[in-house]
């Protein structure tokens, strides 16, 4: 009777020191998705390139794009009637980014586009995930277009949301994963004390 509750006793010990899976170790971070409408039209502004300067053109031609078209939709609470609006003045769009260019004495050269097939990458923002796609948008590009980009959602306005701090999946997966190694080794050294510790305790060799 001793003997079975000795083992007892080890298993249980034994079980509590085993690390525990879940399913963020097993599949990876879990994350909440973004309820952004099936019916919308977002903004997409692809800048020259990562330096600072080129940023900062981006970051102005946001704010006056922006400003502008979300006061046309403000009041708006019919997709059709937004995406005519829209549509119609694409021209005063492209006539504000010039301005802006000109304002600043850079000679980038740029494109608007409206249309419902822009690419869009996986983003992370915060614990928010947004899948990659095809969605209807209007697409600024600077020069070359090889820098960071910034979106939002024009209608319904989610234009609040700064979605250029977020970062690519891949990056944050690559993090979580270091961060999980790391807890994985840290359990593995409890559970391999713990072991020794019995053995130690029982005289076992």
């Amino acid at each position: 009777m001793k003997k079975l509750v000795f083992f007892a006793f080890i298993f249980i010990i034994l079980f509590l020191a085993m690390p525990s899976k879940g399913v963020s170790q097993e599949k990876g971070l879990e994350y909440d998705y973004e309820e952004i409408p099936d019916e919308a039209i977002r903004l997409r502004i692809l800048a020259n390139s990562d330096s600072e300067e080129d940023q900062a053109l981006k970051r102005l031609v946001r704010d006056r794009v922006s400003e502008e078209v979300s006061g046309w939709v403000e009041y708006m609470t019919d997709i059709n009637e937004a995406r005519d609006l829209i549509e119609s003045r694409i021209p005063e769009i492209r006539e504000i980014v010039a301005s802006v260019i000109e304002e600043e004495g850079v000679g980038n050269d740029y494109t608007v586009e409206y249309g419902k097939n822009v690419a869009f990458p996986t983003k992370l923002y915060g614990s928010y995930l947004y899948p990659a796609g095809e969605y209807e948008a209007i697409l600024i590009t600077i020069g070359e277009g090889e820098g960071d980009n910034w979106w939002c959602v024009l209608f319904p306005p989610l234009c609040f949301l700064d979605f250029s701090f977020g970062t690519t999946v891949a990056a944050a997966d690559a993090g979580e994963m270091e961060t999980l190694e790391e807890e994985k080794e840290v359990e593995e050294e409890e559970e391999t004390e713990v072991k020794f510790f019995l053995f130690e305790w029982f005289g076992w060799s």
